[in-house]
């Protein structure tokens, strides 16, 4: 399929109730005790970097970076959740939002991108393996799938050891999406592939 024409827009918190609905179809309740979310649980997306997407005036697709530590050290990013509309995957919004989000986090001075995703999609934007061990995330992970892309040349070296959202109050961005504190019990490994669309979660 040709990939079509999305407008970018910044998120705005009235939306946020939309994200999270766009969110909730995508991924289902299971979300909250992956490993990604546990690190973003309490912890605000940077505003900056809360983007949708757009195709004749509906959403249909959202990304957002958090700002993270990793064994002390800052100015890194955690991408996700990037999601989009089941029939608009595979057009290119997707695509769109990683690039322009990944540009203004270079802008806003970020070091780092770290995710949990898919290394045959998130490749064409730089990402790589971050090596077995380096960083530690919270709960099972495949490690295959903890990726990483540098916005500074040699960050990486700089980031060794758990991985924690940067203590902040939530925000109106966050708040529709956070978990129960109920869902925390299922905490199963991530699998190395998702299904239909290679979203990052």
């Amino acid at each position: 399929m040709s990939d079509l024409e999305f407008t970018i827009r910044s998120e705005i918190p009235e939306l946020a109730e939309a994200v999270a609905a766009l969110n909730a179809r995508a991924f289902g309740p299971g979300r909250f005790a992956r490993s990604a979310y546990r690190v973003r649980e309490g912890t605000t997306p940077v505003p900056e970097l809360c983007l949708t997407g757009w195709r004749e005036g509906r959403l249909v697709g959202s990304i957002r970076f958090t700002a993270v530590e990793v064994g002390g050290a800052g100015r890194a990013l955690l991408l996700g959740p990037l999601v989009v509309e089941e029939e608009y995957v595979g057009r290119g919004c997707g695509r769109r939002l990683v690039a322009e989000g990944m540009e203004r986090a270079r802008k806003l001075g970020y070091r780092l991108v770290l995710l949990v995703g898919d290394m045959p999609y998130y490749g064409r934007f730089g990402f790589n393996p971050v090596p077995v061990g380096q960083i530690l995330f919270p709960g099972p992970v495949d490690p295959a799938r903890i990726l990483f892309a540098e916005l500074e040349a040699g960050a990486l070296a700089d980031y060794r050891g758990p991985i924690r959202g940067e203590a902040q109050r939530p925000s109106r961005y966050q708040v529709k999406e956070m978990a129960p504190s109920s869902t925390a019990s299922a905490r199963k490994p991530e699998k190395s592939g998702i299904s239909r669309t290679p979203r990052v979660t």
